[in-house]
């Protein structure tokens, strides 16, 4: 497709899974599609590597990362 820009929107989000809360690390296109997503026990710096390792490893770096605004800025 000539001309596309591919941009990730990544974002994560407290979700229960069989019975379990977990963190749910996602990346969406400008589509609307999931490009990865990952589940982790815990919301820090090493599940985010991780998370983003996979993603770009799968499906190749994008123009442009958005992240999500609503995070606590330290």
């Amino acid at each position: 497709m000539a001309g596309a820009v591919h941009i990730w929107h990544m974002d994560e989000t407290y979700v229960k899974v069989r019975g379990r809360w977990m963190y749910l690390y996602r990346a969406i296109d400008s589509n609307g599609d999931t490009v990865e997503f990952w589940f982790s026990e815990r919301r820090d710096l090493i599940a985010a590597k991780r998370f983003l390792r996979k993603a770009l490893k799968s499906h190749g770096r994008p123009e442009r990362i958005v992240i999500d605004g609503s995070q606590t800025k330290s």
